[in-house]
This record gives structure tokens, sequence and C-alpha cells, in this order.
């Protein structure tokens, strides 16, 4: 049996992404107060869309979904620390995160920040057919398992 094909992102195709969402991002008239990360997969995203953006005010969510290649729990699961809800308040916040895959975790996101903002956007570096929730920014689309260049390695010990 062969290996499912995969969409591999090196770190320098990654710089080109972050660059092209921040562009997007511009010229869609979007201007973010806040750029909240998805932790793990969208704090790079997250640093380079702040820096391409000039946008300093910087947090993140750690939401755990994925246990494996394929493998998931039941449901998206908000780890502590959160940022409060009140010090995102009348904010313009743009969520980011490497994947939208199934959508869970956006959705949970974006409605754990939906009565206190005053805008959320997504932007993600690929999005699949499938997600439930559409991001409003995606560098590429796919089908594919992603291998990402901070996650393909096996970790060291």
């Amino acid at each position: 049996m062969t290996a499912p094909e995969r969409e591999v992102l090196t770190y320098e195709l990654f710089g080109t992404a972050v660059r092209d969402l921040a562009t997007e991002i511009v010229d869609s008239g979007f201007e973010p107060d806040i750029v909240l990360a998805i932790a793990r997969g969208g704090l790079g995203l997250a640093m380079g869309l702040g820096y391409a953006l000039d946008v300093k005010n910087l947090s993140a969510v750690n939401v755990e979904f994925y246990t494996g290649v394929g493998e998931r729990l039941d449901v998206p699961i908000m780890l502590p620390p959160t940022p409060s809800a009140v010090d995102l308040s009348g904010l313009r916040v743009l969520i980011a995160d490497d994947v939208a895959d199934t959508g869970k975790t956006l959705e949970h996101v974006r409605a754990y920040c939906a009565d206190h903002v005053a805008e959320t956007r997504i932007a993600v570096i690929y999005e699949k057919p499938w997600t439930v929730v559409p991001p409003d920014y995606a560098w590429r689309q796919t089908d594919k398992w992603v291998d990402f260049p901070w996650s393909s390695e096996p970790t060291l010990r």
C-alpha cells in the first residue's frame, strides 16, 4: 500500500504564504485590531501577519482537536489560559490558523469571540473543500494531508 499524496509546505513557501495573505487582507480593506492565533498551528502565521500588517496586539487560544494524522477528538476543547472575552470587546479580530480542515476548531473560536467583538475574519494557509467554516482568506486549497515544516520532522528527545 502506498502512502497518500501529501501537500508539502516549506519554510520558504510559508514566507510567501504570509506575505500573500497579508496582501489579500490589506486589499480587502480589513484592518484588524488584534491577531488571535489558534495554537499551535496558527502561532507562526499570526506572528507573520502581525508583522506584515503592523498589528502589535497578538494573542492566542490553545484548542486541542487533532491527536494524530487523521485522528481527532469528538469536539474541539479550548485549553487554558484563554484571553478574556472582555479583552476582545469591540475589537476587529483576525483569527489565524494553519489549516481549515473540518472547520470545527475555527467554528469554536469564532463562537467564543462572537458576542464580544466588532468583527471576526479568518485567515489560514490551507483550506480543505469540506470545511464547515470557509475562511475569509486562504493561501491555497487542498484535499490532501499537509506536511508543515514545523511538524513534519520527529520531535527531539
